[in-house]
């Protein structure tokens, strides 16, 4: 059968933009000659989740008529949300869409481009393999995985291929992020000695579905597809809806929280992973039949790692049974502090002049700086979707026409899953995890840590 027009112009601009996406050979403008402005680019949603439908959608439809994107199916298991969605996305969207009882249906479809993910955690990197293995582009929720299999297997696939992924790890885009890790990048910070991190809400219905949860029976979808690779066990429909609450389905706090923090570490040191994580904590306020804490400190040692003279600390924090869900992100030099909260660079704390003369050493006191707050991109509507996801919508669609590297490559993915799967390590052994870079693997006692 002869290619279609939209099949050939794909292949010539992949074979023009040479055989590794991280090379770019291409500009946005010698690609736009290729893939014309008047080609749309056809988007299919694996998963009609709260975190689509609440925040991804509203981003995408901040852009999509001006840079010309169009949703045009949806993949779900479950029969109740899979129709929810296909009627939701068309009443927003203008037009019908093609709904699929799995990913199978959904990658047989022609003229198919891209697609967002937004399944529960422990699926992230396996339908980001699939969808890369089809020679899709990819938004991908995180964490990117909650296990070193998952997440090694994910990392080869989307570097083997020639797609596009992004990481929603949002922070990236933001301007104050990028604001604070130049500043720390051109040594200006001073040597980082500590990080404090926290995440804190008081809910008592977080990640908790329960009308939904009655709603849902086995018959109604595929419940071994849903498992991917996770250990069998019996049908729960909690698990299924609620999984942030049940381990190995989702690591709760780490997952959730702490791998949006923890990024920024990584971006604004450039150091890959933890050198060692230790964590205590528990389910101490919420007794719903949860798994994953409700309660959770997580410590990190950072640092070189063949120079152990040099490094800082991080602290991770979370409670959900007393708080105002305002994350707490704030570095610490000598010379003072790189506040998120804020988005205010100052000498708050630093050594101060007298003090250093005294000990004959010279002060690094740093200025009072404000890092401007996040602005919106350009956008063809307003859906109230937030800044920096919005942002960072945009940034993957103009991505997908420039063959540019994404702000949050694979790599900050997988990054910050080595962090979260240090710490599920921590947490469900009580002992100090390391991270053996020759095996790719997570060590606790000297044995690699699985589930």
């Amino acid at each position: 059968m002869e290619e279609s027009r939209r099949d050939f112009i794909k292949k010539a601009a992949i074979a023009a933009a040479g055989t590794y996406v991280g090379t770019f050979g291409m500009s946005a403008k010698s690609y736009a000659n290729i893939l014309g402005a008047n080609d749309r680019v056809r988007i299919g949603v694996v998963g009609f989740s709260d975190r689509f439908k609440d925040t991804l959608f509203p981003c995408f439809l901040n852009h999509n008529k001006e840079l010309n994107f169009d949703i045009v199916a949806l993949s779900d298991l479950w029969n109740y949300r899979r129709n929810l969605g296909t009627d939701y996305i068309k009443n927003k969207i203008g037009h019908g869409i093609t709904a699929c009882k799995n990913n199978d249906e959904l990658y047989a479809l022609k003229d198919l481009d891209a697609v967002i993910i937004s399944t529960p955690d422990f699926a992230h990197a396996l339908h980001a393999i699939e969808a890369v293995n089809h020679k899709k582009d990819v938004y991908c929720e995180k964490p990117f995985a909650e296990t070193m299999d998952d997440a090694n297997a994910a990392l080869k696939a989307v570097r083997s291929s020639k797609q596009i992924l992004q990481i929603g790890s949002q922070r990236r885009s933001g301007q104050n992020y990028q604001a604070a890790a130049d500043f720390i990048k051109q040594g200006k910070f001073g040597d980082i000695t500590m990080v404090e991190l926290s995440w804190n809400v008081n809910q008592p219905g977080r990640w908790r579905r329960p009308d939904l949860v009655a709603k849902l029976k086995e018959e109604d979808t595929d419940w071994k597809r849903f498992l991917l690779n996770r250990p069998y066990e019996a049908f729960d429909p909690r698990i299924y809806l609620e999984y942030r609450l049940f381990w190995p389905y989702s690591s709760g706090m780490p997952g959730q929280w702490m791998s949006h923090q923890i990024d920024t570490v990584h971006w604004f040191t450039g150091l890959q992973h933890p050198r060692s994580v230790t964590a205590n904590g528990g389910i101490y306020q919420w007794k719903d039949g949860r798994r994953n804490w409700d309660t959770t400190t997580a410590v990190f040692d950072y640092g070189p790692l063949d120079d152990m003279t040099k490094g800082f600390q991080v602290v991770f924090t979370s409670r959900m049974h007393n708080g105002d869900e305002k994350p707490a992100e704030i570095y610490y030099s000598n010379g003072g502090e790189l506040n998120l909260i804020t988005n205010t660079i100052s000498p708050q704390g630093g050594l101060t002049a007298r003090a250093a003369a005294a000990m004959k050493m010279q002060a690094n006191l740093l200025p009072e700086i404000k890092l401007a707050a996040p602005s919106a991109a350009a956008a063809s509507a307003n859906t109230g979707a937030d800044v920096l996801s919005s942002n960072h919508m945009r940034n993957w669609l103009e991505c997908i026409r420039s063959r540019k590297e994404p702000n949050a490559p694979v790599e900050a993915g997988y990054q910050h899953s080595i962090a979260n799967i240090m710490t599920n390590a921590a947490v469900h052994t009580g002992e100090k995890a390391t991270f053996d870079a020759s095996r790719k693997e997570v060590m606790v006692g000297g044995k690699v840590f699985k589930y």
